[in-house]
């Protein structure tokens, strides 16, 4: 058996992720019988046939299925191999860009990151706020190094690191739903009352609703704290993060309408960044810094 060179197998995965040649060369960036002939070649120098051309679309013999596990585990040492060799080669990032979303604690993660950057003189801070989708769509779109925030922990482009829940309850101003009074308050009840919710920041993601009554009147606001004021207004309801009402669920300023039908949710706030990039020391450093101190966070 002769040995067998990465771009082979470069070329049988593409092939095998693409379903075809033609697919796999454009993946790859080259002509058909290049690949054609790399994976030709690997099946030679293996002595086994890993796939079958009888179809419309080639599939994996059980040879390739068993074989194209194993090489994944290689391509994906090889990836992991480029990205640490990328960072080595990067100096200290001159800037970074850092997303704080609407269900962000912001005086203890501001503090956080205040004290972090206080060390790094040479790296300069873009802090941004955004809204619902709009953390993940920037940190997708490349135009994040960072964010705290919700995620799709599915995404496989995206780690994640945990830092805390986030409850949020529905909460009305005294007076503001007098119809509900001594009763369950169940969602086609508040059809009728002015619903308070986030404008969503992102531009091309499909819009995602969360908590929405629908067929409710809307009151539309851009962040949490004018979200608050209008429901302590008593100008519409509204979900939101607990730790921003304490004091006023305290004194009586907003009262709690969860109930079995209304529940609320608890949201998991996390620092993301993308795992299939190259990652610079000083981000290195800023998730370490964030692990550590969420360590510190979870001790009794």
């Amino acid at each position: 058996m002769s040995d067998f060179t990465l771009h082979d197998l470069q070329c049988f995965d593409a092939v095998v992720r693409g379903g075809g040649f033609q697919a796999a060369a454009l993946a790859l960036n080259r002509s058909h019988p290049a690949v054609f002939a790399a994976v030709a070649k690997l099946e030679r120098q293996l002595d086994l046939t890993l796939l079958d051309r009888g179809g419309y679309r080639v599939r994996l013999t059980p040879a390739g299925v068993s074989f194209h596990r194993r090489a994944q585990g290689l391509l994906r040492e090889l990836d992991g191999l480029h990205a640490h060799a990328a960072q080595l080669a990067m100096g200290e990032e001159s800037e970074l860009h850092v997303v704080i979303g609407d269900l962000c604690p912001r005086p203890r993660m501001l503090g956080l990151l205040s004290r972090f950057f206080s060390q790094c003189p040479a790296t300069r801070l873009h802090l941004h706020f955004e809204a619902v989708g709009g953390p993940e769509e920037r940190l997708l779109d490349g135009e994040a190094d960072l964010i705290l925030h919700r995620v799709d922990k599915r995404d496989p482009r995206i780690e994640w690191l945990d830092l805390e829940k986030v409850p949020f309850l529905p909460v009305a101003a005294p007076g503001f739903l007098p119809a509900s009074a001594g009763r369950i308050i169940k969602p086609a009840l508040l059809r009728d009352y002015t619903q308070c919710v986030m404008r969503d920041t992102s531009r091309h993601t499909p819009e995602r609703g969360y908590f929405v009554i629908e067929g409710a009147h809307q009151c539309t606001v851009a962040d949490q704290l004018m979200k608050k004021e209008v429901i302590l207004q008593g100008m519409g309801w509204g979900h939101l993060p607990r730790f921003l009402i304490e004091e006023e669920l305290r004194d009586g300023r907003l009262l709690s309408i969860a109930n079995r039908y209304l529940p609320g949710s608890v949201e998991e706030l996390v620092a993301a960044r993308r795992s299939d990039r190259p990652q610079g020391p000083v981000l290195s450093r800023l998730w370490a810094y964030l692990e550590a101190a969420q360590s510190k966070n979870r001790k009794p």
